[in-house]
């Protein structure tokens, strides 16, 4: 079975659903039905939210399964979080916790992982940053 196209293949426009059909009973419902607010995603940005969620939105395991980097997972993640009609928030303590000076990459690693992990909370990953750059 395809996915209810979103867009006019002939003209590009914006794609009404006014008929439901019922195969077990032969049931037809007419009318203007509204996909709901993923109706707007493309199917690349679907098959995006659904990895998310089966990883249970751990970027780390994200960036394992389709070989992309932390900002470009984020900056899918803010195009889809703009798709459905929002608007991402400000960079929280773990994106600032990608950009802090002073460490080298893998100890900056092996504490994100740590926190990603649940090994360690948002508070002692910051410590342990702030503790490396002094």
């Amino acid at each position: 079975m395809q996915p209810v196209p979103t867009q006019c293949p002939l003209c590009g426009g914006e794609i009404t659903v006014t008929r439901l059909h019922c195969r077990d009973c032969d049931s037809t419902i007419e009318g203007r039905f509204s996909g709901g607010p993923f109706s707007q995603l493309s199917p690349e940005q679907l098959k995006f939210v659904e990895i998310f969620v089966r990883l249970e939105g751990k970027i780390k395991h994200m960036e394992e399964e389709i070989g992309l980097s932390y900002p470009t997972i984020r900056n899918r993640l803010h195009d889809i979080i703009r798709a459905l009609g929002y608007q991402p928030g400000p960079a929280d303590d773990f994106d600032s916790l990608s950009t802090s000076g002073g460490l080298s990459d893998e100890e900056r690693q092996r504490i994100l992982e740590d926190l990603d992990k649940g090994l360690i909370g948002a508070e002692e990953a910051m410590r342990l940053l702030e503790m490396k750059e002094e």
